[in-house]
């Protein structure tokens, strides 16, 4: 709790700090512009003193005020709205009418025009734009803001790297937790399982029994594993995957009819054997669940020089295109129970351990579903 709000703090006080150098630059800026009118008043004045004086008069201090405007733009015109002369500009670009009309019309959009009369009876009109300080001044505040985002982010990814890294670090070590606590019934179980061996205990039980106790002991190696990264041997990825077919087919329902379809030439690749079989019972159960225990279940194994392409198709009911990856998220199921992991399991042992690629190949509602799995050839 102290923890949060700490950071509540040190959230307020970042927005205080922009808020008073937004309100600052504010401040400040409209006192430049107040400055800017002020200097182009004297400057009127200097003209229609300079416009209207006698030849024998002093103008020095005119001509000085006049020889001042060194950084402001401006255009003066008679009041018909002819260009009669400007400063300021860019000498190259100012040889082209069109950009004197352009920036006059810019001028006229900023500031009012100041009233002069340069020449005897006729009346003139100054006008002018924010000199360039002014206008880097005026997105300053932008630029700030753009920075802050961009920090913001970067604080936040960090932020949230962090979390992540110390969620995966959490179910690592509940993981080998796990598999710790399942060691030592399981050692028992193996125990017993040879008794009932030497003693001729129901022969046609014990290799079944001996079967599920096998399995028991390679969940806890694979939960072990997780956290770490796991090694790669070469292996017949069509053997593995009549084994996990086989196994299931002699647990599921009669009404369950598998179909597996495979090369007749085994094909070696890269990958962590008991990592992999969990991806596959994922994709199975997965796909007896969608069936409710009735139904077509389809694997097919293809290669090309690339990629071995395995598909897992059901005949259950199917889902939407808007939930193709949500399900690889963890946390996101749509049974009513579970923990919605297994998916985003299979997504990291295929993608990160064994730089492979699984998605949702394709599905109708209420028609099935077909998820694919891509693996780099040797």
């Amino acid at each position: 709790m102290k923890k949060i709000y700490s950071k509540n703090i040190v959230v307020l006080v970042s927005f205080g700090i922009v808020l008073a150098i937004l309100w600052t630059t504010y401040s400040f800026s409209n006192k430049i512009k107040q400055d800017e009118r002020t200097k182009m008043e004297i400057l009127a004045k200097a003209y229609d003193r300079f416009g209207g004086a006698d030849l024998d008069q002093d103008l020095s201090l005119e001509m000085k005020i006049i020889g001042s405007n060194d950084d402001i733009p401006m255009i003066v015109t008679d009041e018909k709205g002819k260009i009669l002369m400007h400063r300021n500009l860019d000498s190259i670009k100012a040889t082209d009418s069109a950009y004197l009309k352009n920036e006059l019309e810019l001028m006229r959009a900023q500031n009012k025009p100041i009233v002069v009369n340069y020449l005897k009876d006729k009346q003139n009109n100054i006008h002018y734009r924010d000199s360039n300080l002014l206008t880097r001044l005026k997105y300053y505040p932008l630029t700030l803001v753009i920075i802050l985002i961009l920090f913001s982010g970067v604080v936040y990814l960090i932020f949230k790297s962090n979390k992540i890294s110390e969620q995966n670090k959490l179910w690592s070590g509940m993981a080998k937790e796990t598999a710790h606590q399942i060691g030592t019934p399981l050692s028992s179980l193996l125990g017993w399982v040879e008794l009932m061996k030497l003693q001729h205990i129901g022969p046609e039980i014990v290799p079944e029994i001996e079967k599920d106790v096998q399995r028991l002991n390679v969940i806890a190696e694979r939960f072990s594993q997780i956290g770490s990264v796991p090694d790669l041997v070469d292996f017949d990825i069509v053997g593995l995957i009549k084994n996990t077919v086989l196994y299931f087919e002699a647990r599921s329902s009669k009404n369950v009819h598998f179909n597996f379809r495979k090369p007749k030439k085994q094909i070696e690749v890269k990958i962590n054997e008991q990592l992999f079989t969990w991806v596959l019972e994922n994709l199975i159960k997965n796909a007896i669940d969608a069936m409710s225990g009735k139904g077509d279940l389809a694997i097919v194994v293809t290669s090309n020089r690339k990629f071995v392409k395995i598909r897992v198709s059901d005949s259950g009911k199917g889902m939407p295109r808007s939930q193709f990856k949500k399900v690889f998220v963890p946390g996101y199921t749509t049974k009513k129970r579970g923990w919605g992991l297994g998916l985003s399991l299979s997504k990291r042992i295929v993608e990160d351990y064994h730089n492979g690629k699984i998605q949702v190949l394709k599905s109708e509602v209420n028609s099935g579903t077909t998820f694919e799995v891509l693996l780099p050839r040797i």
